[in-house]
């Protein structure tokens, strides 16, 4: 029997095929509404009902609602690019907070009973690491702006409306099912593109920043069942890895694990967070012990995914709003 309708956005996408994976087999009905502007249809479960449309349309979000009428959410549409993010800055703020406040909207008006937005350690900007929920987010690009816009809407939201909701800041997610095919965002998608094309790995400046890798099957789980957890309502979590590792490290992981001839290539610096890595206590004492896994042993499997996955031509993205100091390589 199934326990209840539920929309996951995005769930063309890597981490929200992988959160409808996760509910169909807790055994809720899943609806997928993907734009598959970055997901692809074939990441979408056979068993769920895909519904190809843009968060940006009021009107079809409200026929969703009315039709279905969900009990929970799952926002996971996003375009995650918090480098290009300075340089697209309407269609980022389109994309991921106008597009959030129409679910929003719908949710308090149709009684969704939790909201669950998966949002972005990139709130933190620089702030001191390691970031810690109980610090007051200082983003320093678009995308993480919009990603704290819309957690203090989500807040308003409840606190005007009774809406609840549970808020995840992931970081660095990877795993089986990435894209390949997008120049700017996700780092080891880039890397690994970079080497089944026999080109240079770009790194931007020194190379010694730090990021908390995090595989999909150690977080996938937690955010699914977040909804049947009391404790995680009105909550906001970090999560994801306790251990991090320089981009420089993680370039000499992936090209001693595809065997590859390719060489390093440094770019100049750009505007980024150096060091971001979080702590994940409070997960842990809500959902238990986060499972850690090797990042060696845990690339070798999605290089071999990789290397037998058909590789799309990579989407530039074509409406760049300011060129002023945009990375040569972008252009």
């Amino acid at each position: 029997m199934h326990k209840a309708n539920v929309l996951v956005t995005g769930g063309a996408g890597f981490i929200g095929a992988h959160v409808a994976h996760e509910l169909l087999k807790s055994d809720y009905t899943v609806i997928v509404l993907d734009d598959l502007s970055g997901g692809f249809k074939r990441n979408v479960p056979s068993n769920s009902t895909f519904i190809e449309g843009s968060i940006l349309n009021a009107e079809l979000i409200d026929s969703l609602f009315e039709k279905y009428q969900f009990k929970f959410v799952f926002h996971l549409a996003a375009y995650a690019a918090e480098g290009l993010s300075h340089f697209i800055r309407k269609f980022n703020y389109s994309n991921n907070v106008i597009a959030s406040i129409n679910l929003i909207n719908a949710a308090v008006n149709y009684n969704v009973e939790r909201f669950v937005f998966t949002s972005s350690i990139a709130v933190y900007g620089s702030s001191q690491v390691p970031f810690i929920e109980e610090t007051t987010p200082k983003p320093e690009d678009p995308y993480g702006i919009a990603k704290y816009t819309v957690e203090m809407d989500l807040q308003a939201a409840h606190q005007q409306f009774g809406l609840n909701y549970t808020i995840f800041r992931p970081h660095n997610v990877y795993g089986i099912g990435q894209n390949l095919s997008d120049p700017y965002r996700n780092v080891i998608g880039i890397f690994m593109r970079q080497i089944l094309n026999n080109e240079s790995l770009t790194i931007y400046g020194n190379g010694k920043q730090t990021r908390a890798f995090t595989h999909i099957d150690s977080i996938k789980s937690t955010i699914a069942a977040c909804i049947e957890n009391p404790k995680s309502k009105n909550e906001v979590y970090n999560l994801g890895s306790d251990t991090s590792n320089s981009i420089n490290e993680l370039a000499q992981i992936l090209l001693s694990i595809s065997d590859s001839s390719s060489k390093t290539l440094n770019l100049e610096s750009r505007n980024e967070v150096i060091d971001a890595i979080s702590t994940h206590e409070k997960a842990e004492n809500h959902f238990g012990k986060y499972t850690e896994v090797s990042l060696n042993a845990a690339l070798k499997t999605v290089w071999e995914w990789a290397k037998n996955t058909e590789l799309k031509q990579a989407k530039r993205f074509k409406n760049i709003e300011i060129q002023k100091r945009l990375p040569e390589n972008w252009k």
